[in-house]
C-alpha cells in the first residue's frame, strides 16, 4: 500500500519545520468521513481513501515522534518510521469496531518507532528482553533530574519496572555516556589526536619490520638467482607465464612462438618450476 500512496515526507519538503507546518495544515476527518473512507479501503481497496486516512493523521506521527528525540536520532527519520506504522494501522483498521483510527494507530506508530530506535541507537545491544526494553524507554522519564541516580532512586526504578538494580545502573551509565569517535575530524584542530592515534600498530615493532624487510630482500635475490639458473627458453617461459603484469601468456601462444606443442611447453615449464623451487628452498 505504501508504494501507491503519495504524501509529504521530510526529505522531500525540505526542512523538518516546513514538513510539520504542511502536515498541520491538513484538515482532520470527522468520524463519519473516517468510517466512509475506511469502508471504501476495506471493501474496494480504494487507494485514494487510504491516502486521505494517512494524510489526516500525519500530525499524530509528528507528535509521537517528538517524544523520542532524546535518543539522538534524527527527527525526520523518527517521523518516517512512524509514518510506516501509520500506514500499517490504516491497512488493518476495521471501521466496524467503533474505535477511532487515532486510538488504533498510536500502537502501530509507537511500535515502529520503538523498533527503529532499538535497531539504530548505540544501546540496542543491552535492550534484548521485554523488561530491558521497558527500562530503556522509561528510565529518562523516571529520573527526577539530569544527575546520577541515588541508591534509593535506583531501587525505586528497579521496583517500578521489574528489573534488577544492577540493570538500572548499567542502563543509566550507557544512557548518560558520550560516544567518542575513533577517528577525529580532520578539520577540527582539537580532534587531531583522536583515540586511533594512540593505538599501537601490531606490525610496527622494529625487529618485525627488519625481519620482513630482510625476508623480502632474500626472496627477491633468491628468485633472481633461481631464474638465472635456467636456460634462456625456460626462463622466458616462466617469466611470461608467471611474472608478467597483466595477462600472462597461454601454453598455446608460447607453443606457436617456439614451434612446439602446448604439451611440450607445459613440460618445460614444470621442469623449470621444479628446479627453481629446489633452489629457493635451499
Amino acid at each position: 500500500m505504501n508504494q501507491a500512496l503519495s504524501f509529504p515526507v521530510p526529505s522531500a519538503v525540505g526542512s523538518i519545520d516546513q514538513y510539520i507546518q504542511s502536515v498541520n495544515r491538513i484538515p482532520l476527518l470527522t468520524e463519519v468521513e473516517e468510517v466512509e473512507l475506511a469502508t471504501r479501503l476495506r471493501d474496494d481497496g480504494d487507494v485514494e481513501a487510504a491516502r486521505r486516512l494517512v494524510m489526516s493523521h500525519l500530525r499524530l506521527v509528528v507528535a509521537i515522534a517528538r517524544g523520542y528525540l532524546g535518543y539522538g536520532l534524527p527527527h525526520a527519520d523518527l517521523i518516517q518510521e512512524g509514518n510506516i506504522g501509520l500506514m500499517k494501522a490504516v491497512k488493518r483498521f476495521d471501521p466496524t469496531r467503533g474505535v477511532r483510527l487515532v486510538s488504533f494507530a498510536i500502537h502501530w506508530i509507537k511500535a515502529e518507532i520503538h523498533e527503529y530506535v532499538l535497531k539504530n541507537w548505540r544501546l540496542v545491544k543491552v535492550a534484548t528482553t521485554k523488561a530491558q526494553r521497558k527500562l530503556f524507554f522509561n528510565l529518562r522519564s523516571l529520573k527526577q533530574d539530569t544527575g546520577t541516580l541515588s541508591h534509593d532512586e535506583v531501587q525505586s526504578v528497579a521496583l517500578q519496572l521489574g528489573v534488577k538494580p544492577e540493570e538500572v545502573v548499567e542502563m543509566e551509565t550507557r544512557l548518560t555516556g558520550r560516544d567518542i569517535p575513533l577517528e577525529g575530524d580532520n578539520d577540527d584542530e582539537d580532534e587531531r589526536f583522536a583515540p586511533i592515534a594512540y593505538l599501537p600498530d601490531p606490525h610496527a615493532e622494529p625487529s618485525e619490520v627488519l625481519e620482513r624487510t630482510q625476508l623480502a630482500h632474500l626472496q627477491d635475490v633468491g628468485l633472481h638467482n633461481a631464474l638465472a639458473s635456467l636456460d634462456e627458453r625456460s626462463r622466458c617461459i616462466v617469466q611470461r607465464r608467471w611474472l608478467t603484469e597483466g595477462d600472462s601468456a597461454t601454453l598455446h601462444e608460447l607453443a606457436a612462438e617456439y614451434g612446439v606443442s602446448a604439451e611440450r611447453i607445459r613440460q618445460i615449464e614444470a621442469k623449470a618450476m621444479q628446479k627453481m623451487r629446489g633452489l629457493l628452498a635451499a
